[in-house]
């Protein structure tokens, strides 16, 4: 039995606040370590309050940051390292796997193996994005990567474009982030789908190609007057233009006739999701930044015929006309023809449905994705 910790920013617990694609992936790894008899430890820093609690089998550490102008997260670092060191010399930990975003051990130095999973860092989506990087992000970041004792990367794409960005030479293991398939089946739903229906469900942000949904979904309903789009997900500000609401700038974009059909739910309880994509005909994905998106994993699990971005990681999810559609998010038109297409043909939506369920039993099932990340660990320990 191996003793493994995660050290995250968020995690899906009612008790730790918000958690996007990250805290789902550590969630879903974490369920897949229990059941293969390993113990599973969390430690969420940025949090209200220190506090520890069991559930669900894991382990939990709350940290509450310290704040002192200038020296708080040098502080927080030193607090994390302390509590994950004396858990090791009392035996509780065995090795520790980090996130790369803005470098968080960059300053922590570990009685244990430290391992760096790219799932995507600031300066990586700056990169994608094509914005500056602030220079304390990007030295922090790289400071991380250097100090770590090995690398992982959710997708091949990922590790390549970190490499080239921060001039490393080490050598990423590529382990894809994995869904629990029972969260996702649909053996014991009925299929509710309603006709017509686009889902969208993410972060309404510009890199994940919210302020182009409009515009597609204007070409889809220039075709087709029945469809409808849901768009589920919290509202962020843009940090183009310093909007402080994404949707506000959506709005006004979706054509008069075209928006009487669009509803935007804001976000919905993890353990609701799975309602809602049973009841989408199509999921949509226009996004220009990700590293591994657990959404479209979810909706491919759910036998979910889907239409997403061609972009670089794209290729490593979705096998194009096989079991989903990959299109540029900025050709608007080609976008909508595919939505189309999938909404117009049952029996080719049931056909890219069920290869995209046999695409992530294969390789996104977190008993598939648990193993590849045990043997990892295995040999780092030893």
């Amino acid at each position: 039995m191996m003793k493994i910790a995660f050290l995250t920013t968020e995690y899906p617990h009612a008790k730790t606040g918000f958690s996007a694609g990250i805290g789902t992936s550590i969630m879903n790894l974490g369920k897949g370590l229990l059941q293969l008899g390993h113990q599973v430890t969390i430690v969420i820093y940025g949090q209200d309050k220190d506090e520890t609690f069991f559930d669900n089998g894991f382990t939990f550490y709350k940290i509450k940051n310290k704040k002192l102008k200038g020296f708080s997260r040098i502080l927080t670092q030193k607090k994390i390292e302390k509590l994950i060191n004396d858990l090791v010399v009392k035996g509780e930990i065995d090795v520790v796997e980090a996130a790369d975003w803005t470098g968080i051990t960059s300053n922590i130095n570990l009685k244990c193996p430290l391992v760096i999973k790219l799932h995507g860092s600031d300066t990586y989506f700056c990169h994608l994005d094509q914005r500056p990087v602030k220079f304390l992000n990007r030295f922090r970041e790289k400071k991380a990567l250097q100090k770590a004792n090995a690398w992982l990367s959710v997708s091949q794409y990922t590790a390549t474009v970190t490499k080239e960005l921060f001039a490393l030479s080490n050598d990423f293991t590529v382990i894809p982030n994995g869904i629990d398939l029972a969260d996702f089946s649909v053996a014991e739903m009925k299929n509710t789908a309603a006709e017509n229906t686009i889902l969208y469900f993410g972060t309404l942000i510009r890199k994940k190609g919210s302020l182009e949904l409009p515009l597609i979904f204007n070409e889809v309903f220039k075709q087709n007057k029945q469809a409808k789009l849901i768009l589920i997900g919290r509202d962020a500000a843009d940090i183009t233009t310093g909007n402080s609401s994404v949707w506000a700038m959506m709005q006004p974009l979706f054509d008069t006739a075209a928006f009487q059909n669009v509803t935007f739910l804001g976000s919905v309880p993890y353990d609701q999701m799975k309602t809602h994509i049973n009841a989408s005909t199509v999921c949509v994905f226009p996004t220009f930044a990700e590293a591994l998106p657990v959404s479209w994993i979810e909706a491919m699990a759910m036998q979910k015929a889907i239409v997403a971005s061609d972009i670089g990681w794209a290729k490593e999810v979705i096998d194009d006309d096989v079991n989903g559609f990959l299109v540029n998010p900025k050709e608007h038109q080609v976008f909508a023809k595919k939505i189309n297409i999938l909404l117009e043909n049952t029996s080719l939506r049931s056909q890219i449905g069920a290869a995209a369920k046999a695409k992530v039993q294969q390789k996104f099932s977190i008993e598939v994705v648990a193993q590849q990340s045990a043997a990892f660990y295995q040999k780092l320990i030893r």
